[in-house]
């Protein structure tokens, strides 16, 4: 077939990264600015190369929907491949955006994990199990996850950071009710029931003193004559 002549180059008013390509007096196409920039009205075009330009612009478009998807928050490359492909993007295509992001350095499961596992550790404290179990659901591989997880030895310390944000929560209760409701929620965190009991015990003892006052007057009222 034919070589085309481009005839006239437009960017479109909504948006004025993308361009609109006329070919032969007609509109045929609009690219992404980046893949029309070399595109000179006047001069001839090949059927191959403009089979050439759209791919290249798919994996333009597909690019920029992966990068507004990790601005909102990290992400792992398994969010993005999976998040493309549900935009319909072909796995040829997510694998070169992948790549493309990597190369950038935009996209980075070691990052991403070493990243959630401070930010959860310093906003909702889990344990370790815990943590390396979200990371898999994110589709991090085991030996990124292993890398990134705090050595056991602070699993007791995020377990009290934990328990010490969630305590005060608990006013004048009874040992029992303070039990259950921080023992179930340390345990719902992941953490064992061998860590959970001792900093239970160690958080009720610590109670300030006027609770144990109000929790006496409490029971005084309760025994006085009616």
């Amino acid at each position: 077939m034919a070589d085309r002549t481009i005839t006239a180059l437009k960017a479109q008013q909504r948006n004025p990264n993308r361009i609109n390509v006329f070919l032969d007096g007609e509109y045929a196409f609009s690219l992404a600015r980046i893949v029309a920039a070399w595109l000179r009205p006047g001069a001839q075009i090949s059927e191959t190369k403009i089979s050439q330009l759209l791919s290249q612009d798919e994996t333009e478009k597909a690019f920029q929907k992966a990068v507004q998807f990790i601005s909102v928050r990290p992400r792992s490359e398994n969010e993005v491949s999976q998040r493309l492909k549900l935009k319909g993007v072909s796995p040829e295509v997510v694998a070169q955006v992948v790549d493309r992001l990597r190369q950038a350095g935009l996209l980075s499961d070691e990052s991403f994990a070493r990243n959630w596992v401070e930010n959860r550790s310093a906003f909702r404290p889990r344990s370790v199990r815990m943590l390396a179990m979200e990371l898999r659901q994110k589709g991090v591989n085991d030996q990124i996850i292993q890398d990134s997880l705090p050595d056991s030895e602070d699993e007791i310390a995020l377990a009290h950071q934990a328990a010490r944000r969630y305590v005060q929560r608990l006013h004048n209760l009874d040992w029992k009710t303070f039990q259950q409701r921080l023992g179930g929620f340390l345990m719902r965190r992941g953490f064992s029931y061998e860590v959970v009991k001792p900093i239970v015990q160690q958080l009720w003892e610590e109670r300030p003193a006027d609770l144990d006052m109000i929790m006496e007057n409490d029971e005084v009222k309760d025994d006085a004559p009616k």
